[in-house]
């Protein structure tokens, strides 16, 4: 049983080598095939100098330098695609992430019948106010909206069968939810294990509150694209339908009352019903048009690069990827 271990960072240069000698101790104590791979967000600290002397002198370090900071999403897209280790670990680089729980997360994986097993920091040494309440709130309300029940969605420490993430595409800022892409990829056995959570030694957070009102907004965006990604017209074209034949209903009444039953009464254009009838029409054929359109973005949409990797180390020339 071989081991990927993911560790996507910026300006983490401080933490990287006490971070290396820890996970290697942890790795030979436990007599595992290894191999860990820094992924470089755009760090301007000499983070990319330490992770390349890290592999001159470690052949199981490797490396990925990203032109600039493009965001841990496609850093992990990039770990991921690189990634050989029959389990794939991903972990912080900033030390809060406890490499002595890998072991247990591999039997884990293993052992039980899972294809993830995602960490709970259940005790944080983060600000209440900041970061546990918010999180709090965060995960409540990921666990109602996606079905998965984890207390601890942002937890950067978990486990993969290697299926999984040669499976998922992680994209955006989706990395929050790498557990809901791999429940809707069909890897449905998703486990849970609470993790000791560390004080941050070196340098300070890079996510600050932003990140919670963009995860709200990512995990409504996830909830609609995992629901109507491939098929835009079965929202957008039930709602100008029903829309349209609202407004069709209200102008069939106006035109009977008009033609029928009150003839010399108000002009049409007078009358409120009318303007209900015309933006109802209006709004539903547009809702149509939307669907129509997004079914066929969804047909002819091509690849497109994410990010542009500036430098790399003891990365094979070829990756085997997996396919289902």
């Amino acid at each position: 049983m071989s081991l990927s271990i993911v560790i996507p960072l910026l300006n983490e240069q401080e933490s990287l080598e006490e971070l290396h000698d820890w996970i290697a101790s942890v790795m030979q104590s436990n007599r595992f095939l290894y191999e860990i791979i820094f992924i470089d967000d755009g760090s301007t600290d000499g983070s990319w100098e330490t992770i390349t002397r890290l592999a001159a002198e470690h052949e199981q370090v490797k490396g990925i330098r990203f032109l600039k900071n493009f965001g841990k999403s496609q850093a992990l897209h990039a770990g991921f695609r690189q990634a050989t280790g029959d389990i794939v670990i991903t972990m912080d680089a900033d030390l809060q992430d406890n490499p002595e729980e890998i072991p247990e997360l591999v039997r884990l994986i293993e052992e039980g019948p899972y294809d993830l097993v995602s960490g709970w920091k259940k005790k944080r040494y983060d600000h209440a106010l900041t970061k546990n309440i918010p999180s709090k709130l965060f995960n409540w309300a990921a666990r109602k909206t996606s079905g998965v029940n984890l207390h601890d969605f942002n937890c950067g420490l978990k486990a993969f069968r290697r299926e999984v993430i040669k499976t998922i595409e992680v994209s955006g800022e989706m990395h929050r939810y790498i557990p809901v892409l791999a429940k809707n990829a069909g890897f449905s056995k998703i486990g849970e294990k609470v993790v000791q959570h560390q004080a941050r030694k070196f340098g300070k957070t890079k996510f600050g509150a932003d990140r919670f009102i963009n995860g709200f907004l990512d995990l409504i965006t996830i909830w609609f694209v995992s629901k109507f990604g491939k098929r835009p017209m079965h929202l957008f074209g039930a709602l100008g339908v029903l829309m349209f034949i609202i407004g069709s209903g209200f102008a069939l009444y106006l035109g009977i009352d008009k033609l029928f039953i009150n003839p010399t009464g108000r002009l049409l254009s007078e009358r409120p019903q009318f303007y209900i009838a015309l933006t109802s029409m209006i709004i539903g054929t547009q809702f149509f048009l939307a669907g129509f359109l997004g079914e066929i973005m969804v047909r002819s949409r091509k690849n497109e690069p994410r990010y542009t990797i500036s430098g790399e180390i003891n990365l094979a020339p070829k990756v085997q990827e997996y396919s289902s």
